[in-house]
């Protein structure tokens, strides 16, 4: 007997390759409008493809077409995706307008989260039935996570008056129902919209970020497994892990972690976002003898990525990068603003472009609001996240701020040791700074001042001339 499983996969094999793109991001609750901005249609042609995605599938509604790509289907299934359950927000507050406003911040929780492409989420109105049938206790949570093939569930209370709202949210192992994380936010009752839109802000990151709760949760459980097991997702978590140290050795290991990954799913984007960023590291660190090999394999990696999805806010950031290495500045601030505007709410997308505004392309001034948003977003921030600030800080010309933000951040990476005989150099610290300078001569003899500048790039006039003369200062070249 074929299994309801493999029928599915069978009745979406029908579907070409653009009506497949379409249904899914309906189904996750994306609009005709933002289908069409994402895919680079209009929302007129949406409706088309729709129409006939419906027919080849036999469903009549939004709910039976998100039953196709519930659970672990397509690229899920061949990355090993989380897959989250998000229960619509229980109001327990008599006052209709609470419930409304619960109803309308799961949505725009579900719909923020299914724009990132490590998460599988199931679409607001499946999960809006569910909890109809939980409510009338035809079926108990563990129940729904199990049907659905949720890994992880997120529910949520909300308790409010005329002046302040409280919510109380918890992340659960979907299996063992054991909490993962859980969170309440305490606000008061301003502009509810504004006051939606932050709530919203602050969950997707503290669970999406590059060390929100679901990422760690993935590596807790991927260390636990032996290597042979491993998937491509698994993979992917592990190599982010190593390439945020910024290490020479880190880096090396994330490129081959991260190669791994792409042999076992070709189609994993953010795989190969995060191995174009490997690339880029090894090209302006030293950690490479052929930092133009680099430069090309950073150029191939995201191109790759940016054919698969245009819109990921991260492959946009680094393509506009790899543009302002290759001269074409005009070119990277359009791939920057792209990143700008398909990752304002991502706190990762929103540190890595501060740097870049700072130091390859765009306005400097927006660089500080950017790094700050982020960190705003973000509590549990990387220790990247501060080596962009103080980077950030030092080109901005506000030099101790920036010594104090590089000391929080990688100390084993050649760019915070260069920056911090940088800082500490412009403000008359010369013991420090050359402290720092004779580390970073013995530990990456390979690295250089102008190499670095030549291949982050650094192609902001300003920001260039602050690191040469503060190289001059403590005799880096």
């Amino acid at each position: 007997m074929v299994s309801n499983d493999a029928l599915k996969a069978r009745t979406l094999d029908a579907l070409s390759g653009r009506e497949r793109a379409v249904a899914e991001k309906f189904a996750s609750g994306l609009t005709y409008r933002e289908i069409g901005e994402a895919l680079f249609i209009a929302p007129t042609t949406v409706r088309t493809h729709l129409a006939a995605v419906y027919e080849k599938l036999g469903v009549r509604n939004k709910i039976g077409l998100a039953g196709h790509f519930a659970g672990r289907a397509g690229a899920a299934e061949r990355s090993g995706l989380p897959v989250l359950a998000v229960l619509p927000i229980e109001s327990y507050s008599p006052d209709g307008q609470w419930s409304r406003f619960a109803d309308g911040l799961s949505a725009d929780i579900i719909t923020d989260l299914a724009r990132y492409s490590k998460l599988s989420v199931i679409a607001f109105h499946t999960m809006k039935a569910c909890r109809d049938n939980v409510r009338q206790g035809n079926l108990g949570v563990a129940a729904v996570s199990r049907d659905l093939g949720a890994d992880y569930v997120l529910e949520g209370q909300l308790r409010a008056d005329d002046r302040r709202i409280r919510l109380t949210v918890q992340l659960s192992d979907a299996r063992s129902g054991g909490s993962l994380w859980s969170e309440r936010y305490d606000r008061p009752v301003e502009d509810i919209f504004t006051l939606q839109d932050s709530l919203t802000e602050s969950i997707i990151n503290v669970l999406a970020g590059s060390y929100g709760a679901l990422a760690t949760v993935g590596r807790n459980a991927v260390r636990r497994k032996p290597p042979a097991s491993l998937r491509a997702y698994d993979c992917y978590l592990l190599a982010v892990e190593q390439q945020d140290t910024f290490s020479r050795a880190g880096n090396a290991e994330a490129i081959r972690l991260l190669s791994r990954a792409l042999e076992l799913d070709p189609t994993f984007v953010r795989a190969w976002t995060e191995l174009a960023y490997a690339y880029s590291i090894e090209a302006c660190s030293g950690y490479s003898d052929d930092a133009q090999r680099s430069i090309q394999n950073w150029r191939s990696a995201i191109e790759t990525a940016i054919q698969f999805d245009p819109t990921d806010s991260h492959a946009c950031t680094c393509l506009g990068d790899l543009l302002g290495c290759l001269g074409d500045l005009e070119g990277a601030e359009r791939a920057h603003q792209r990143a700008l505007e398909y990752g304002y709410n991502h706190a990762d997308t929103l540190a890595l472009l501060g740097g870049s505004k700072a130091l390859v392309a765009g306005d400097p001034a927006e660089a500080i609001p950017l790094i700050e948003r982020a960190m705003r977003l973000n509590p549990l921030a990387p220790p990247w996240y501060f080596g962009m600030h103080g980077r950030i800080l030092f080109a901005a010309g506000r030099h101790r701020e920036a010594i104090a933000a590089l000391r929080r951040s990688s100390p084993d990476s050649s760019n915070m040791l260069m920056f911090l005989a940088l800082a500490h150099a412009a403000v008359d610290e010369t013991d420090e700074a050359a402290s720092f300078a004779v580390r970073l001569k013995k530990e990456f003899p390979e690295f250089s001042v102008e190499g670095f500048i030549t291949h982050y790039p650094v192609t902001n006039p300003d920001a260039a001339q602050a690191i040469r003369q503060a190289a001059k200062l403590v005799k880096l070249n």
